[in-house]
């Protein structure tokens, strides 16, 4: 929750610079015309990030593709501990609702361990899933990605060694709603030509909200630092 910290203060000071910048504009034209740069530039950049943002949520909204996958990609999230957090979690059941709907598919679980998890992401994953009775067998594990470009980039030679070509065949991807719109961008630059979205939604709406607005920023960043780690 500090992005959403962060974000009202930084709210709060366009507003106070906006008051501040009025109230010169009434005495003077120097301060009319500061006014007025002012505003142009906020609108330069409040009106694509806001395009932006609803190109996030319509693609986060769509319901799970209907088309079968070859396989299914699903993207780590943080574990406390051992345990997976509220947004692993929610991705984990939504992909084992697909998995039980789509019984012959493997599954690559991918995503690494981080600071204050004892296991890594997949391995979360895969205890997880099995534990409600997913064959071991369909499940992959891909231990050591970082970011979500990593997720895809080590995922796919495990795809190609069981079978299905990320470039030519569906690929499933199951992540949280408000990730979605960036891991079809990351998987496309890693070479995957068909990327089924399968959405998890986290339970709350404030956190739906928080997550929201901060992926627009996270998908600034994508386009304009693609090598940077997101």
């Amino acid at each position: 929750m500090r992005f959403s910290g962060c974000l009202l203060l930084g709210a709060a000071a366009l507003l106070t610079a906006d008051l501040l910048f009025s109230r010169w504009a009434r005495r003077s034209s120097i301060g009319w015309s500061c006014r007025f740069a002012f505003r142009a530039a906020l609108a330069l950049v409040l009106v694509p990030l806001s395009i932006l943002e609803i190109c996030i949520i319509h693609e986060g909204q769509k319901p799970p593709a209907e088309r079968d996958a070859a396989a299914v990609v699903v993207l780590g999230a943080g574990v406390n501990g051992k345990e997976p957090s509220l947004s692993l979690r929610t991705r984990l059941d939504a992909a084992l609702t697909y998995l039980e709907g789509h019984p012959e598919i493997p599954a690559v679980l991918t995503g690494g361990t981080g600071y204050g998890e004892e296991i890594s992401e997949a391995r979360c994953m895969y205890d997880w899933l099995t534990a409600r009775g997913v064959d071991p067998d369909r499940l992959i594990l891909e231990e050591q990605a970082e970011d979500t470009s990593e997720n895809f980039a080590l995922a796919r030679p495990l795809l190609e060694e069981a079978g299905v070509d990320p470039a030519r065949d569906a690929v499933a991807v199951v992540t949280n709603d408000f990730h979605m719109a960036r891991a079809k961008l990351l998987a496309q630059r890693q070479g995957y030509g068909d990327a089924l979205g399968v959405p998890a939604e986290l339970p709350w709406a404030h956190l739906e909200i928080n997550y929201y607005l901060r992926e627009a920023f996270a998908m600034v960043k994508a386009l304009v630092f693609p090598r940077v780690r997101i």
